[in-house]
């Protein structure tokens, strides 16, 4: 691994104590393990592969020991597809003091976790937003570069976009960072998943994807034949456009897309709001 690459994942101290890290990584096997929780029927998941229960017990994980999430935070979820994060968080979130919001531009998604999933747990709660995307739903009604949300301002702590700017051009993923500063409290914390490529990332051989230069400057497509598949950009790219909404990338985590050890396949951009302003 590279200097540069190294400083980039071992920078960060620990967010929770060993003896919290234990109890979390009980409560994910746990979650893991439990049928009883619901799933959807695996030819019903449009969200990616891989074992569903298993995904989002690995997220619980990295939401809380890379995002600081904790059980009392107001939670929205922003591509919240079938549930796939929604499910341990039910687990995880306080019962009270603790909520979530779901969004998603696929109906079929929402209807399944409102059937599902709001009904055994009524502070999870979830919403269609018919925003217009060529690959999840060509028919939509709104277009993402001015993405409003029907939630108030300053009403969540933890806002989740996972595998979600992987599939949007940079001013959508400027669009949602500034909708995302809207919608945070003070203090509050953005999860972002997302590909940063560097140069050196186009020469190793384990990478995955393999990205080709896009149509605009910093911009790389896993498949030029369907750009929006798998998108990545320049590091500075994301976080200008971070920057420029008004928030503060806090921490990167680098995925092993890339061919290095990392525990998350996508990047992590951790991003927070001022807990002043001024």
């Amino acid at each position: 691994m590279n200097a540069q690459i190294g400083s980039m994942v071992s920078a960060y101290k620990p967010l929770l104590s060993e003896a919290d890290d234990q109890r979390l990584s009980q409560m994910m096997e746990m979650i893991e393990r439990n049928r009883f929780l619901p799933a959807p029927a695996p030819q019903s998941v449009f969200v990616g592969d891989g074992d569903y229960r298993a995904i989002g017990a690995e997220y619980l994980g990295h939401f809380v020991r890379l995002g600081g999430l904790r059980r009392s935070d107001r939670v929205l979820d922003i591509g919240c597809g079938i549930g796939r994060m929604a499910v341990p968080l039910t687990q995880y979130l306080d019962g009270e003091a603790g909520s979530y919001e779901g969004i998603d531009p696929v109906r079929e998604g929402i209807e399944w976790c409102v059937q599902n999933i709001t009904t055994v747990y009524p502070r999870f709660r979830f919403c269609q937003v018919d925003l217009a995307h060529e690959l999840y739903n060509p028919g939509g009604s709104l277009g993402g570069h001015e993405v409003v949300l029907p939630f108030s301002d300053a009403s969540f702590d933890f806002a989740a976009m996972v595998s979600v700017a992987t599939h949007l051009p940079i001013s959508e993923i400027s669009a949602y960072a500034r909708e995302i500063r809207r919608l945070l409290a003070p203090g509050g914390r953005l999860f972002m998943t997302t590909f940063l490529v560097m140069g050196e990332d186009l020469e190793r051989p384990n990478a995955r994807p393999k990205f080709t230069p896009g149509t605009e400057d910093g911009t790389w497509y896993g498949d030029p034949s369907a750009p929006l598949a798998a998108i990545g950009f320049n590091r500075n790219l994301v976080e200008n456009a971070v920057r420029e909404a008004g928030l503060h990338a806090e921490r990167v985590s680098l995925g092993h897309w890339r061919g290095i050890e990392s525990t998350h396949y996508q990047d992590v951009i951790i991003a927070t709001v001022p807990e002043k302003l001024g």
